[in-house]
């Protein structure tokens, strides 16, 4: 059996958070959606995150962001852009957003998240 070759630059960890979507854009192209979409973010790492929603959002555009990780001090307010989209049947998606421009002067806050993943056995 062949082995699995992780690929991914950092370690996600998986989370249940609720957001949503009501602006998207690129450049100087917006797209209103009409009514806010709701996404459910499966996984975080120090790179981006995944999310499941029905909203069927296009590869490239970016929205803002308010994830809060762990407890409420560690909350952030980032630029995500969608880099992969993946049909997963009955009517909904699974992305993938890379973090734009996110200071590495915050990483305390994922390695904060990644102790207390880690001390809860969630990873």
């Amino acid at each position: 059996m062949a082995e699995i070759v992780e690929k991914r630059r950092s370690k996600r960890i998986p989370v249940r958070l609720e957001l949503t979507v009501s602006k998207l854009f690129k450049q100087a192209e917006i797209e209103k959606i009409e009514t806010a979409v709701p996404i459910t973010v499966t996984d975080v790492s120090r790179d981006g995150i995944g999310f499941r929603s029905r909203g069927n959002f296009p590869v490239g555009y970016y929205f803002n962001a308010k994830l809060e990780l762990g407890d409420s001090e560690n909350i952030l307010f980032c630029v995500v852009q969608i880099i992969r989209k993946q049909e997963r049947g009955d009517d909904e998606f699974a992305y993938g957003c890379t973090f734009i421009g996110l200071a590495s002067v915050l990483n305390y806050i994922f390695d904060d998240f990644e102790r207390e993943a880690e001390e809860n056995g969630t990873i």
